[in-house]
């Protein structure tokens, strides 16, 4: 029975179960698709990532010799099931659609359909480039009252046997996040992560972008992020060479005009199938292993794979469709248009900005700490925060980038996620970085004409949510120091809030 392969732009590696067994009458369908371009407004360096990357990908299955039909952005197919139809007329024979199953929900409901639609069997077979799957995930949450990824990560760290030994954690605990918040030391030295020249191909799909998107975040001709399996191994080996040794201790931190420091970007390329987790896991471990880098850093780095990455996974598929709709705190004010632009006096979010436009990525702790916490304090509308941190880094699919803003930047789901807000004043800012050295506004000051604008929605925020908010045991602390201001300070920082939040875009 002739099958039609069908690769979606996220699942470009080898390894794919879509390519296992493939008969000689299989054709392999690969398609640049107007909906999955359009659907949100994506960062130039987004969609010339996916495109040139699955060109070349397609490149390398055709020198395998697979039958090949690869739909080009130029040959305006709308849709991926518009693709499909259009393999099925083009390619007689084929009597059976396979796949592997979609990350993103959206996806997944058009794939529902195409059965009924074209009158064949669809097979949609299970992402083994994850470590667990979707229903094994469920299993681990069915019957527990809170999901907690610490507990989750426990389990995966048992389960696939990384830092263990003799059935104990490596170091003898399990997190050593504590380890992982130190300053960053002026005199340092950054490492650049390895950058590549745009090839051929590369260039061909810039000149593309820059024509069919020239409204959308980014300039087209910066593009010199990696396009290949080949070249994204290459970068991930740099930076556990070159940053990994120090990721642990700093990667909290922020320093000005610095947007990667020790961080890898290879979650761009681990989100499109270049990279393999399991793969890169192994790489680390083996480092620890060679003296090459501390336990905290390889720790830290593998808890961000098998613990956040499969756990956001889990959560979104064990939430959706209901999640993308959640906003626990009424969040509703419209997101200012400097989240676009980066023209703003605030100096950390101005510096986070800047690296985004520029170069479709920056690290967590500027997405949660900074740009997300912003939203968190001003109540900004949760849909539309969601959309930006979708559209604008070359990283994010919904099913990550969903659950890590709405749950964990935004508190919109009321605790599913996160066991607290991470709401944070100006003193985080000025303590994990040097932003406020160089800002307009004064930290240390709450109230004032110059003040910082984090201090005032910071306290604002907890009042205006305290009737939701003041049960958790971990935001006690900051509700005490709350309720010891006298009620002329209170109104004051409030009036002060107020006025920030009608001036949003002025900030």
């Amino acid at each position: 029975m002739a099958t039609l392969r069908v690769i979606l732009g996220d699942q470009l590696s080898p390894a794919l179960p879509t390519l296992s067994q493939v008969a000689e009458d299989d054709w392999i369908l690969m398609a640049e698709v107007q909906t999955e371009a359009h659907y949100c407004p994506h960062h130039k360096h987004k969609i010339i990532v996916i495109f040139s990357a699955m060109r070349h990908f397609a490149e390398s299955l055709r020198g395998l010799g697979y039958q090949l039909r690869y739909i080009r952005f130029d040959e305006q197919v709308r849709s991926l099931t518009d693709a499909v139809a259009l393999a099925l007329t083009e390619i007689p024979g084929l009597q059976h659609i396979l796949l592997t199953e979609p990350g993103e929900y959206r996806v997944g409901q058009e794939i529902a359909g195409w059965a009924g639609r074209f009158n064949l069997p669809v097979t949609s077979l299970e992402d083994s480039r994850f470590l667990i799957s979707r229903a094994q995930f469920s299993g681990w949450a069915a019957g527990k009252r809170q999901l907690r990824m610490e507990y989750f990560y426990r389990e995966m760290r048992k389960h696939t046997g990384l830092l263990m030994q003799d059935g104990q954690p490596a170091g003898g605990q399990w997190n050593f996040d504590s380890s992982n918040r130190k300053a960053l030391p002026a005199e340092l030295t950054i490492p650049a992560p390895l950058s590549f020249e745009p090839d051929l191909v590369t260039q061909e799909v810039q000149a593309l972008v820059a024509r069919h998107f020239p409204t959308n975040m980014g300039d087209a001709s910066q593009f010199r992020l990696a396009v290949s399996g080949k070249q994204a191994r290459q970068a991930f080996l740099h930076f556990l060479t070159q940053q990994l040794p120090l990721f642990g201790d700093y990667q909290d931190a922020m320093r000005i005009d610095q947007p990667f420091l020790f961080h890898s970007v290879c979650s761009i390329y681990l989100n499109c199938g270049l990279l393999d987790a399991r793969w890169m896991c192994s790489k680390v471990v083996l480092a620890w292993q060679q003296g090459l880098v501390p336990l905290n850093a390889a720790e830290g780095f593998i808890r961000q794979i098998i613990g956040w990455r499969e756990y956001v996974r889990g959560l979104y598929w064990l939430q959706m469709p209901g999640y993308k709709t959640l906003n626990s705190l009424n969040a509703a004010t419209a997101l200012p248009e400097f989240y676009w632009h980066g023209q703003t006096k605030m100096r950390c979010m101005q510096q986070a900005i800047e690296h985004t436009k520029r170069y479709a990525y920056s690290h967590h702790i500027q997405r949660l700490m900074i740009t997300g916490n912003f939203a968190l304090l001003a109540g900004l509308d949760v849909q539309q925060v969601c959309n930006w941190y979708l559209a604008v880094y070359a990283d994010a699919y919904e099913w990550v980038e969903l659950p890590n803003t709405l749950g964990m930047a935004l508190f919109a789901d009321n605790g599913i996620l996160a066991s607290k807000p991470y709401a944070a004043s100006g003193k985080y800012i000025a303590r994990m970085s040097n932003y406020c050295k160089h800002c307009h506004y004064d930290v240390n000051d709450t109230t004032g004409d110059n003040a910082c604008p984090f201090n005032a929605l910071y306290w604002d925020f907890l009042a205006r949510n305290q009737s939701q908010l003041q049960t958790s045991a971990r935001l006690q602390f900051s509700y005490k120091n709350w309720d010891m201001k006298t009620d002329a300070d209170k109104q004051r920082i409030r009036n002060k809030a107020q006025q920030l939040l009608i001036q949003l875009e002025q900030l």
